[in-house]
């Protein structure tokens, strides 16, 4: 019983000791994760999307990422001077959508 109750004593005076400061602070936090790798010096290619890479979050991508690749193609089609494509029916829940395809089902 005095071995749990020493125990106790001397785990509070470490949490004590360390919330005070003593004991030294942690390193800096540094960014170990990989960068997405897309050419800076021309504009993205179809072939530039088909193999970039995303790291990998707790729980998928991360949103940062994937919202600045976005938001670089969109600029980069509006510098073109593309006009915006039709908005298309949307595709059934559940379906694959095959690249360059309509995602409209075939007719027969």
């Amino acid at each position: 019983m005095w071995l749990f109750a020493v125990l106790v004593v001397l785990a509070m005076g470490g949490v004590a000791m360390i919330a005070s400061g003593r004991g030294g602070s942690m390193p800096p936090a540094y960014d170990d994760r990989p960068d997405v790798v897309l050419p800076t010096d021309r504009p993205i290619g179809a072939q530039d999307l088909r193999t970039v890479r995303f790291p990998l979050a707790l729980r998928g991508y991360r949103m940062s990422d994937v919202d600045a690749l976005l938001a670089r193609l969109a600029t980069e089609l509006e510098d073109r001077g593309d006009p915006p494509a039709p908005p298309g029916p949307p595709a059934p829940p559940g379906t694959h959508v095959q690249p360059g395809s309509s995602g409209e089902p075939p007719r027969d």
